[in-house]
């Protein structure tokens, strides 16, 4: 049977129509294999006629197309329903009648004779040789990212992660004055930079913000009534609290009636004598919360004893029961002392602090009491103290003083760690409540000042200064 005649034998899915006799098939090119016998040198052998009719005929059959992953065998048992098996074309040659060679297998020729060059000899066909399989690179061999010597080296962690890396930041904006209008005026895309003293302020901030080990005890001293100790007192500690994340607390131990309460908006009425009351209750933050007012600047104050008759028997060991409770939640702890240096809680604070800001006049006789009491400390066993004390020169009324500030400068300076001057102001003068936003741009400036010479004592407390109190 023919494969182009429908038969029992043959699958309807092999039975395809011949090509049309006016349009002759395509010749169906192919390269052949070119089979070189044993031995150096020898030259391919050519096609044979018989072979090369025998290509042309197999060009001329037509060609099933057949799906991809089809089976190309028939279904089982369809040759024994059949009872015979298809024979060969008419004509065809047969397996057995082809030329074999014993030493290669059966080529595939190719559609087109040989080339032939001008002797009439055959020319040999080009070798195709079959593309090796994908391998890895081994060792020696011809690697690209062996081009990238550090390209392998870094192993990915959570430090790649890091926020200026990953994060896009927006400009800060300049803080005020012509340089934010510049900013608003190009849309961000020009960035003017900071000022001198812009960044002076930041650099004083970051003094400021130095990070404390336990708490630090701040004294507020001054031997003459009226030069701005009260004044002083909250002007520093509300500067700590605006400028700082932790907690900071002034504690009134003035026995004449201190009026350290006043300068700031009251919440409470307790003292410092409901706070030794209630010391065996106390757990938490908020019970000693329940104790204090708050300023604005987030300062908060613990009230001496209205009573002067009462706040007399405020002793040492009170003064250090107090600060035994403050220091556990509160990170700054300014004392607020009264002007006689002999009272019995006096010796408490001296011994409890860490540093001591003595505040005078620029005046004749506000300077002779400031250096008496820096006599009377080195007199004492203080000398470690002196050398820590920040002297402040608190401007009582408007104007130029008389006194020689360079000659008055010098003198201190040689015996204590600073001093700073703190310039007049008409709130600071009222008497009443004091708001840091109130302050006049120079005044505040000075606070802030003031504040970084202290903070500068802050490292040195994990050290040497560990162990006081």
């Amino acid at each position: 049977m023919r494969r182009d005649e429908p038969g029992h034998a043959l699958p309807a899915w092999l039975r395809d129509q011949p090509p049309a006799a006016s349009e002759p098939p395509p010749a169906r090119k192919s390269f052949r294999r070119v089979v070189r016998p044993e031995g150096a040198g020898s030259e391919p052998k050519s096609e044979t006629p018989e072979t090369a009719a025998t290509a042309v005929q197999a060009a001329e059959r037509p060609v099933a197309s057949v799906p991809f992953g089809t089976p190309l065998l028939p279904p089982a048992g369809a040759a024994d329903d059949a009872g015979e098996t298809p024979s060969p074309e008419p004509g065809a040659p047969r397996s057995e009648d082809m030329p074999r060679s014993e030493e290669t297998e059966p080529s595939v020729t190719a559609s087109e004779p040989s080339p032939v060059n001008a002797s009439g000899e055959d020319c040999p066909d080009p070798v195709v040789e079959a593309e090796e399989p994908w391998a890895p690179h081994q060792a020696g061999e011809h690697d690209p990212s062996a081009l990238l010597p550090h390209a392998f080296e870094h192993q990915p962690s959570t430090v790649d992660l890091a926020s200026d890396v990953l994060v896009r930041r927006s400009r800060r904006s300049s803080p005020a004055g012509w340089r934010r209008g510049v900013q608003r005026f190009a849309k961000g895309l020009l960035e003017p930079g900071d000022s001198t003293g812009s960044a002076r302020h930041e650099h004083l901030v970051e003094r400021i913000r130095q990070p404390i080990s336990g708490d630090y005890r701040i004294a507020v001293l001054s031997l003459k009534g009226g030069v701005g100790k009260t004044t002083t007192t909250i002007g520093l500690g509300s500067t700590f609290a605006s400028l700082r994340g932790d907690c900071v607390v002034a504690v009134d131990a003035n026995p004449d009636f201190g009026t350290l309460a006043q300068r700031i908006p009251q919440q409470t009425d307790a003292t410092v004598r409901d706070l030794l009351a209630a010391a065996p209750t106390i757990r938490r933050y908020s019970d000693v919360r329940a104790h204090t007012s708050q300023a604005p600047s987030r300062l908060e104050v613990l009230a001496s004893e209205r009573d002067p008759a009462v706040s007399e028997a405020f002793s040492e060991d009170d003064y250090r029961a107090v600060v035994d409770i403050l220091q556990v939640f509160y990170n700054i702890i300014l004392t607020d002392c009264g002007t006689g240096i002999m009272h019995s809680a006096m010796r408490g604070v001296l011994d409890l602090a860490n540093a001591l800001v003595l505040v005078g006049s620029p005046a004749l006789d506000g300077a002779r009491s400031a250096a008496a009491t820096l006599d009377w400390l080195q007199a004492h066993g203080y000398d470690d103290l002196v050398d820590r004390t920040v002297v402040v020169i608190s401007a009582p009324r408007p104007g130029t003083s008389t006194i020689d500030m360079d000659a008055l400068t010098a003198h201190f300076l040689a015996r204590c760690r600073a001093l700073h001057v703190v310039p007049f102001d008409e709130h600071l003068a009222e008497g009443a409540e004091i708001d840091l936003e109130r302050l006049r741009p120079a005044t505040r400036r000075a606070f802030v000042e003031l504040a970084a010479i202290v903070a500068d004592d802050f490292p040195p407390l994990s050290g040497r200064h560990a162990g006081r109190g």
